[in-house]
């Protein structure tokens, strides 16, 4: 079993996988400095809850698009894990190509759904990532990662509407009854949920129509995917795990 960590900006996510399945995860905070220590024991006693032996880890792998803290979330798992983590970044082994116009610009988060997108579900594929941000990454059929479309994701613009405005509350992010809203509530969640649901389904329309892939698979994931996801035609694939998925998968192209 390995042990699978996506640094992200609002949480970082850990699993422990076994061929290919999520045996066990938690969630971190990543807004919150940690040092070393807090990191390895938070870690350890998650672990521990989860019925897992630590010896049994063979090795860690970790994706991060926050440098910040990877020096302290580092230091702790090989102090505590004994074990000297995979980073995701240049040089490592995905089996993709990537034509941007700068490579490096790409964050390890989307190379790593990118992979499990086009090796779990075939290419030509876009991955709809509805995270802190929302985005929107093109692979094609003989998998290169060629285009990539960013957007502030719902919680991103959930939270301007309340700390930006005087008398808009602080809401749950959920689909209203109908986009005929009758009150504040239910008029702030029709307009961010089903402003999202548009905006999904007209970007990867303009996708299909200037890509000339008019077949694509449309594979969803992130926090918010599923709300998405079964409210929108145009996913056909809602992977609550695809980012552990795709770290799997770069682990066993690292270690052949």
């Amino acid at each position: 079993m390995i042990f699978a960590v996506d640094v992200g900006n609002t949480n970082i996510t850990c699993a422990i996988m076994e061929d290919m399945k999520v045996v066990t995860s938690f969630r971190i905070t990543t807004k919150m400095q940690r040092t070393s220590d807090e990191f390895g024991i938070l870690i350890s006693e998650f672990l521990k809850n989860g019925d897992i032996n630590i010896g049994n880890i063979e090795d860690v792998i970790i994706a991060s698009v926050v440098p910040a803290v990877m020096h302290s979330l580092v230091n702790g798992i090989v102090k505590y894990l004994n074990k000297k983590p995979i980073i995701v970044g240049e040089g490592t082994k995905t089996g993709l190509m990537i034509k941007t116009a700068n490579p490096k610009e790409i964050g390890a988060d989307r190379i790593v759904d990118a992979v499990g997108a086009y090796e779990l579900y075939g290419g030509p594929v876009i991955v709809c990532d509805f995270g802190t941000a929302t985005t929107y990454d093109l692979i094609t059929d003989n998998g290169t990662f060629t285009a990539g479309i960013t957007s502030p994701g719902i919680r991103i613009s959930a939270n301007a509407l309340w700390n930006d405005t005087a008398k808009l509350p602080e809401i749950e992010i959920e689909l209203p009854p109908s986009i005929l809203a009758k009150d504040t509530v239910t008029s702030m969640q029709a307009g961010l949920v089903y402003g999202c649901i548009g905006q999904t389904e007209y970007i990867i329309r303009k996708v299909k129509e200037e890509s000339g892939y008019k077949n694509l698979k449309v594979v969803a994931t992130g926090g918010l995917g599923r709300l998405i996801s079964e409210n929108c035609d145009a996913i056909d694939t809602y992977d609550r795990d695809l980012t552990m998925k795709g770290l799997w998968l770069i682990y066993l192209k690292t270690k052949k």
